[in-house]
């Protein structure tokens, strides 16, 4: 990312909560800036958070739908059934699908920027979005359909809460792994470790 941006002559804030993946003190950044939430803030302030992730959930929801209703038609067995390339087209899809008015608009609610005064068309649309979902439930045959809300929002994705950690607790975690390893008698690799900037640079040339 930073080297798309140093090719784009931008420059960016990049916002994170204190996940164990968000390791980034080590980077060598030039256009991409850092800030790490404080711990227990991301559900209030992460604008992933505030919107992003209902409008991604809401239109994947509805390609699931859709295409469940068209396995209906056609009186196929399990009208459900998704491999996993086409989930990941669905996936792929939806996210262009999202406007950049839409993610402008969940960083808003953060109270993070100043909000402007104007019509809330980014609601509208996601209000239509709903009306569709609410519309394909109905035509599907289920005797017991379930509501927007719990289709966008499942039981089990709400007891699963996300787990932050401090600084503490990875050096923790990073010390007991060192030690299995070395309790367990592994035979280290001779080669020297790669850096970070040469992991980054294998990554991009994947990509």
């Amino acid at each position: 990312m930073d080297q798309q941006m140093q090719d784009a002559n931008r420059k960016v804030l990049l916002l994170l909560d204190n996940a164990p993946s968000h390791v980034v003190r080590d980077l060598p950044l030039t256009n991409v800036q850092v800030f790490l939430f404080p711990a227990n803030t991301t559900s209030k302030i992460q604008p992933m958070d505030a919107g992003i992730i209902a409008a991604f959930k809401r239109r994947y929801r509805r390609f699931q739908l859709q295409d469940a209703i068209d396995r209906d038609e056609q009186q196929k067995a399990d009208i459900y059934k998704v491999d996993q390339l086409i989930a990941m087209k669905w996936a792929k899809a939806t996210w262009n699908d999202i406007s950049s008015e839409t993610i402008a608009n969940c960083f808003k609610h953060t109270g993070l920027f100043e909000r402007e005064t104007q019509k809330n068309e980014v609601g509208s649309e996601e209000q239509d979005i709903e009306n569709e979902l609410k519309d394909a439930i109905n035509q599907l045959p289920i005797s017991r359909p379930m509501s927007v809300h719990e289709l966008i929002n499942p039981e089990e994705e709400q007891q699963v809460a996300h787990e932050e950690i401090s600084d503490e607790d990875l050096i923790k975690l990073s010390s007991s792994q060192d030690q299995e390893e070395e309790e367990d008698g592994e035979v280290m690799d001779e080669n020297p470790p790669m850096s970070t900037k040469e992991k980054l640079n294998v990554l991009h040339s994947c990509i």
